[in-house]
């Protein structure tokens, strides 16, 4: 297994290094890491063992409402998980909405993302193109690395966690073939805006829990993404466990969502990927 350098996307050049880690902020009570004010996007490759790699690869967007980014257990915690059942992954810190320095404005910032849906909805809109460009320039770096990477380019499709769910979408939807995912697993997604299912659309997975505490910002798109794809006539499993709240992606022993990787890898491996 190997961790490689994160590689820049985009035009910018390595001195703008100084900008991918502005204003990180580890406070959370588990530890984890976060991140915002990214300005220069960057793609970190986790390759798997030869002797065990299966051609599959996964581009990885975390979470965050796209004020911040869910690092650890929304990145590099997954992709590990990815990497030991032979699965490349890819994780992608995108670009986010700027917020204030200061952490009690930030923070306020954040709840009013949660409370406002107006305002959660505008940063939604306004962020798209950038998080389609993004999301496409991951797949595009990918799929053009594939051979050295021990990817097979027909195989690789990407899995975003809430805000990084709304990022795996608009990249499905939004960017030409070249830059798409041949398949698209949004978990416990936020996504408002237009939806026009592409054709040929990837194939879906999609999970979430029935009693995520943000109720209808999660489960409300959740269903209108399984409908939409239903409805195109498009492949799409989705899982809508019990228990689980939102945040599962390291998974939570004593919930039922405690399986989703498991149920992800299973519908891997049924679809052909």
């Amino acid at each position: 297994m190997a961790t490689l350098a994160p590689i820049v996307l985009g035009e910018e050049t390595i001195e703008d290094r100084s900008l991918l880690f502005d204003d990180a902020f580890p406070q959370d009570t588990d530890g984890r890491r976060y991140l915002r004010n990214i300005t220069v996007p960057t793609l970190t490759p986790y390759l798997p063992d030869p002797a065990t790699a299966t051609g599959t690869g996964v581009v990885i967007a975390p979470g965050g409402a796209l004020l911040f980014l869910s690092i650890d257990h929304e990145g590099a915690w997954f992709a590990e998980r990815l990497i030991d059942r032979g699965i490349a992954a890819f994780v992608l810190h995108h670009r986010l909405v700027p917020t204030p320095a200061e952490t009690a404005e930030f923070v306020a910032t954040v709840e009013r993302w949660v409370t406002e849906p107006a305002y959660a909805s505008d940063i939604l809109e306004t962020s798209r193109a950038s998080a389609a460009q993004d999301g496409g320039s991951a797949v595009g770096l990918v799929r053009e690395r594939a051979r050295e990477w021990g990817v097979d380019p027909d195989r690789i499709g990407m899995l975003g966690f809430s805000s990084g769910g709304f990022v795996a979408v608009v990249t499905a939807l939004d960017t030409e073939p070249v830059a798409r995912p041949l398949f698209v697993a949004p978990i416990y997604p936020v996504f408002w805006g237009g939806l026009v299912v592409p054709s040929p659309a990837p194939p879906m997975f999609l999970a979430w829990a029935t009693d995520d505490e943000f109720g209808d910002l999660v489960l409300g798109p959740a269903l209108r993404l399984y409908d939409s794809w239903r409805r195109a006539g498009a492949s799409v499993e989705a899982h809508a466990y019990a228990t689980g709240g939102h945040n599962f992606a390291t998974t939570k022993p004593e919930t039922a969502s405690n399986r989703w990787i498991d149920d992800f890898c299973a519908w891997l491996d049924a679809s052909g990927f």
